[in-house]
Order: structure tokens, then sequence, then C-alpha cells
């Protein structure tokens, strides 16, 4: 009769093919298909479990299948909060529950607005534009009166920009021929170009510059005095908030245009000096513009509605002209309003910083669970304190270096409805990278509800490769090398997860050494034995396909590790890979775990020894202690028989078991292959004597004994072995 181990290593040797063999069954191909096909179909525990084709197959898959019958007791298992250690599953002491409910996420993962990596990213580039806004205005204070003609400025898009921006004007949609135009007319000339366009804007943009009609200048493009004009405006309409450098912008445009208005409607026409107005004179956002113009050119309105003093700072007739020899203002009235503007503006500076707009924003996005709810106004929402913040789109534009004012909340809203994936959708028909990233920065469905972040790897995939790499790493560990090695552990787990939630390619990943160490060891594999070039052929793997390069791999790790990501055949991050409730890796690890269990299983019909050794060489590697063999029937089979143990072991005091099992094994050998595969040996010969069958020799008669020995006794003996 063939030996156990002679048995179990005709199929141990060949373990691939022997897979291979199984897997192709007709009955075991077609449970797998349809498993593979129908679980991203569930979304609650009771269809799961109403599918018994479904829940039976995983119950194998995972060991469990002699209680696929204790349905209520499974359902517990699996709406197990596993991040709380002392919820039903963790609490078994049967690791199984926990592995099973871990491979399945019936709670769903977390939908947010933001995930904590997209939030902190916005507002890091939020922070960093303020030093942009800088550095432009250092460009174009230091460039300008290199230019000798208009051609030349329109060319340098950086100079461009910075002035049509100031003037508050497209830097995507006003031409270059457009703005030559304009640029050249002569403002003395009532038929210019630029006085028929009716926009006292575009005038006050030519007035800024001095342009010849040919596109010449005669000296320096800008006077000293129009530099500070226009960087004094970009300074006031690139900021989102209250600062004395934007304050002393203010004042400098509000000095320099003032003197150049001659009515109400022009005076209306420039945002910025309404926007100074506002401010000087208490009137909020909610006032419309309609309210200064009338009080500019009425004094009983103003009376009426409460702003005399601004009608007073101003010498504009009911009709919103000024009399010949009249000016908007006298100095006087200038330096009124000035000081006005500088009082309640110092209000604002001391209520608002870049701090308190983070802040408030970081709290203000956590609520946050619809696109309506993003939209909110800081006036309208719970806290009275953040009125005089900037928008959350506010800032979130600006961190894409795009300008607030030149976006409208429908807008911001049909942007954050798009879909960024879709070529034909809104975001993508603006042509514009800036708007992209702003809505990839987002997470909102098409019904503009919050979803789960689309990342590299799902959280709940992190979470899992995180505890097996933590497990993996501290197994066998005691006293100070455990204590280090879990702090080196939470380190690596700390980076994984803050670096994966930026990775947005297979490549990105790949070139990341960290990140992929951490994976693969997470998985059980050694880095060091799969190259870089081994590494893209899988990622660029279809999964699908059965004659793919991860899928003809000997270890199906690759694959599963593959499965855990959600990147497409090229590389690139898609929501076709995210499963529902199983993640597309432990789909995968479901049915090569279905299959080896079935092999085990086929293999027990001839040789229950066989099924042992194979259980045990399956489970040793993920062995941390003693407990962990004598919660597991198989595994405590395995070491009773292999130490020729009485029954009467299983009824001693579960910490003296435990001691025992120590004395006998030492835990870190069953990392070692070779001494796993010792141990299998001497089960297998074990085995062949207890149950007759092979061949037992007189020497291991000898080594062993004839007769059983007491659990006392060997408890003695496996003492005096270890002292």
């Amino acid at each position: 009769m063939v030996s156990t181990y002679v048995s179990y290593l005709s199929v141990a040797r060949n373990l691939n093919a022997s897979l291979s063999s199984v897997a192709s069954q007709a009955t075991v191909s077609r449970d797998s298909a349809y498993y593979k096909e129908n679980i991203d179909k569930v979304t609650t525990v009771d269809e799961f479990m109403g599918d018994y084709k479904l829940y039976s197959y995983a119950m194998k898959a995972y060991g469990l299948d002699d209680m696929t019958y204790a349905k209520a007791f499974m359902k517990k298992v699996l709406e197990s909060d596993l991040s709380d250690s002392s919820s039903f599953a963790n609490s078994l002491s049967d690791g199984r529950y926990a592995e099973f409910a871990a491979a399945f996420k019936f709670g769903g993962e977390t939908k947010t607005a933001q995930s904590d990596v997209q939030r902190d990213n916005l507002l890091d580039a939020y922070e960093e534009s303020f030093d942009t806004e800088a550095d432009e205005t250092d460009y174009f204070e230091d460039n300008i009166s290199s230019i000798t003609s208009v051609d030349e400025f329109l060319s340098s898009s950086r100079l461009k920009n910075y002035a049509l921006t100031a003037f508050g004007l497209s830097t995507e949609y006003t031409s270059s021929s457009f703005l030559k135009q304009v640029l050249t007319s002569d403002l003395d000339d009532a038929d210019s170009f630029v006085n028929q366009l009716g926009d006292d804007v575009y005038v006050s943009l030519a007035r800024a510059c001095n342009f010849n009609e040919d596109g010449s200048t005669d000296g320096d493009l800008m006077s000293e005095d129009q530099i500070s004009l226009v960087s004094s405006a970009y300074a006031v309409a690139s900021s989102t908030i209250a600062s004395t450098e934007t304050g002393e912008a203010y004042d400098t445009y509000f000095a320099a245009e003032i003197g150049n208005i001659t009515s109400v409607d022009q005076l209306m026409s420039d945002d910025k000096l309404v926007g100074y107005l506002r401010i000087a004179y208490g009137l909020s956002d909610d006032e419309s513009d309609s309210y200064i113009s009338a009080a500019l050119k009425s004094a009983d309105i103003a009376e009426a509605i409460g702003l005399s003093d601004l009608h007073d700072a101003f010498n504009f007739d009911e009709d919103g002209a000024l009399a010949d020899g009249d000016t908007a203002q006298t100095s006087n009235q200038t330096a009124t309003t000035t000081a006005a503007f500088d009082e309640n503006y110092q209000v604002l500076v001391a209520n608002a910083s870049t701090e308190d707009a983070t802040d408030n924003y970081t709290t203000r996005i956590a609520s946050v669970t619809s696109i309506d709810d993003f939209l909110v106004s800081n006036d309208d929402d719970d806290d009275d304190d953040n009125d005089d913040l900037p928008e959350l789109w506010e800032m979130a534009l600006r961190a894409y270096d795009i300008d607030p004012d030149s976006v409208s909340r429908s807008e911001v809203r049909k942007i954050l409805e798009s879909d960024p994936a879709d070529s034909k959708s809104y975001v993508n028909s603006l042509d514009d990278d800036r708007f992209v990233a702003f809505r990839k920065a987002f997470n909102f469905d098409d019904n503009g509800d919050v979803t789960v972040p689309l990342q590299a790897m799902s959280e709940s995939v992190v979470d899992d490769y995180a505890a097996y790499y933590k497990q993996n790493k501290i197994r066998y560990l005691e006293g100070d090398e455990l204590t280090e090695a879990t702090d080196a552990a939470n380190d690596e787990i700390t980076y994984f997860r803050e670096q994966m939630a930026t990775i947005t390619t297979a490549s990105e990943f790949l070139a990341d050494d960290r990140l992929v160490s951490f994976a693969l060891e997470a998985k059980g594999l050694d880095p060091d034995d799969v190259t870089s070039d081994e590494l893209e052929k899988m990622f660029s793997s279809d999964l699908d396909d059965e004659d793919s390069y991860v899928n003809k791999l000997d270890d199906n790790r690759f694959g599963e590790l593959v499965g855990s990501f959600n990147f497409d055949q090229d590389g690139n991050i898609s929501a076709d890979p995210t499963g529902t409730v199983q993640q597309r890796g432990d789909v995968l690890e479901t049915i090569d775990s279905y299959v080896r269990l079935t092999l085990e299983d086929d293999q027990g019909d001839s040789n229950t020894g066989v099924r042992l050794a194979l259980d045990f060489a399956r489970k040793a590697p993920e062995i941390s202690n003693a407990y962990d063999i004598l919660g597991d029937s198989a595994l405590f089979e395995f070491f009773t028989t292999t130490f020729n143990l009485s029954s009467y072991v299983s009824n001693m005091d579960v910490d003296k078991q435990a001691e025992m099992v120590d004395n006998f094994i030492d835990m870190k050998d069953l990392s070692d292959p070779d001494k796993v595969d010792d141990l299998i040996q001497r089960f297998t010969a074990m085995y062949d004597m207890a149950n007759g069958t092979g061949t037992t020799s007189s020497a291991l008669s000898i080594l062993t004994g004839s007769a059983t020995i007491s659990a006392d006794t060997l408890l003695a003996v496996a003492q005096l072995k270890s002292s």
C-alpha cells in the first residue's frame, strides 16, 4: 500500500497541475463561474444568503461548509464591525470567521465628498495659490518693462493673462486679435474700436497700457503708476480672503481709478470699485447693486435706505452724471471713503485668515452629502462665525488656478455632475485640464450625491493589506522585538495608506519600491523573488484571460494581488474592476481557496492523512501561536497525530495545552518550508502507523512507543525537552 507521505508528495510536488485539474472539473468550473458572475450583483447579507449557490460556495472556500446551515449565526458574523475588537466575529476564538467577514464588505465603502487625501491636497494647493499670486506679480513687475510691441505682449501668455485677470476678463475666451484692437485704440477718439464697445472694462485695460495705434510703444509700456494699478487690480481680483496686502491693493486701485469715473453707470461697471464701496459703507452681498446706484443718484433714496454717507461721498446728479467741472469725488471725499473702507476691512482681516478658511472648509466638507450641500453659502449655514470667509467652491476653484469670479455656481454644479471618464461630458467639453482636475477632487455621482472615492486600491482593501502586513511582520515576536516591529509596521502602514490615495496609474505604483514591497509582503510574497519586468507584465495582464501572463504563474497570489487594484488593463484607475460586497482580488482569492479546499477534500476521500497534510502545509505559514492550532480541529488532529498524543489531551486546561504545543513545536519553524516538510513526514508516518496504512519501521516504533502515553506524562517529557 502506498504510504500517506508518498500520496501527499504526488499532490504537493505537482500542486499547480493538481489545482488546475480540480478547477477544470465540470462541477467546480460551473460553480466558480457562477460565483464570479453573480457575486457583484449582491448588495446585502440577506441577498447573499438567499442565493444558496453563492453562499455555500463562499462557506466552503473559507473552510466553514459545516456551518452553512447556521444562517443566523453567520449573518451576525458578516454584519460584524471588524474594526471593533469586541464585535461578534472578533470575539470568536476561531479566526476563520473574522477572515470570512473580512472577505465581504456588507457595510459598504465609506461615501464621502472628499477623502482625507483629496481634501488635504486641495487645501495645500489653495494655500500655495497665495504664494503663486505673489510669484506672478513679481514676474509681471520684472518683465513688463521689456515689452516693446503689442504683438510681443500678446505672445507672452503669462503677462497677458496677468493683465486680463487684473481687469476681470477671461484668460480662456478673450482672443488675441480682439485684444490687439482694444489695446491699439485711440482713447481720445470717440469712434475708436474700444470706445465703440461700450464696455468701460476694456477702456480701463487700454488706459493701463501705452501702445500706439501701430502697436508700438514710445517708451515703457507701463509707467510705475500703471504697473501699480494693474498689480493692485490683480491682487484684488485673485484674492478670496481678506488680508492686509489685499486691503492695500484695494486702496491703491480705488485711488487710481476713481478719478477716471464720470458717471454712476461707469462706476457700477467696475466690480472692484463696487466691492470697495460695499465694504466702506457696510453693504452685504445680499443687497443688490441697485441700492448703491440709487443712493449715488438720489439723496432722498439714500436717506430712506440708510446710505446718506455714501451719497454725500460722491457728486453725481439724479441722472447719474457729473456737472461740468465736477469730479466723482473731491480729495476729501476720497479720503473719507478710504478711511471708512480701511476701518471695515480691518475687521474682515481680523476675522479671516487662510487658517480660518481651511478650518471652515475641513469642518463643512465633512458634512457635505450632495452638490447642494457643497454650494450652500457660509451665510446660509448654521455657523454665524464663518460668514466673512471664502465659500467652499471659491476655495476649490482657486486651488486649481481657476478664478472663482469666472465660474457661476450653476456652472460649478454642471461640472461636478459631469463624469470625467466620459469624453462627451460637460467638464470635458470645456477642454481645460484645470476643470477636470477640479472635478476629480470630489466624489459625486450623476445624481449629485456623494459616492465612494475611486482610488487605485479601495479603502477596505487597504485596510485588509494593512492587517495582513502587520500580522506577517510581528508573527512569532515577543517583548522588545515585538514593540520595535509593531512601530516599524505602523510607519509602513501609514505610508502605504497616504501614498495609495495619491496613486493614479499602475506605473506610479510600480515606480514606488516601498509600496510594491508592502503589497507583496502583505500577500506573503518575497519582493526579492520577483523582478520589476515581471510585475509590469502582471499588471498589464487580463485577469479574465486564462492564458494571460499572471494567470499562467505558479502562484495564484500574484493574480490576487493584481486583482486588489482598481486598474484597467492599460494601468489607469477605472470603476469597472471595483466590486460591490467583494473586490476583484477577494473574488479571485475566494475562488482559489474554493479550488484548493476541493482538492483537499477530494484527496481526503481516498486518504484523510493526505487531506490533513495538505491542510497543514497551507496553513503553517500563517500560524502565529499555539492557540491557532488548538482552535482549528484539523490542525489539532495533525498535531496530536504527529506527536502520538492521547485523545485526552483536549481535556487539559487550554493554557496547559498551549504550553505543550509550544514545547513540541517552535512556531518560527513554521515559516521554514524544510521544517514544515519534516513535520509532515513525521505526521504521515505516525498516521500510517495509527491507521494501518503504509509500512511502519521498527525504529519509528522504538521512537514513538507502541503504547499511548498519558497527557500528563507527555507534558512532563515536553517540559524536560525544553529545559
